[in-house]
């Protein structure tokens, strides 16, 4: 048995969103998210800008949507 924690799988809502609207995703690995949504944008067809940040004591990245 390991005591590993993993990353949930996400789902970004970069459809619904407009420009300048912004998500925060908590996780224990801000940079392997950072990639995660970076990827996930450019299949989207959408630019973003991630910021890796501790909001209310939680470490995560928020996520811009610029284009």
């Amino acid at each position: 048995m390991t005591n590993e924690l993993t990353e949930p799988e996400w789902i970004f809502p970069f459809d619904f969103m407009g420009v300048g609207d912004s998500f925060f995703v908590p996780t224990l690995n801000p940079t392997n998210m950072v990639y995660v949504i970076d990827t996930r944008a450019k299949v989207a067809k959408c630019k973003v800008r991630i910021s890796i940040l501790v909001e209310d004591d939680c470490l995560g990245v928020r996520v811009w949507k610029i284009a």
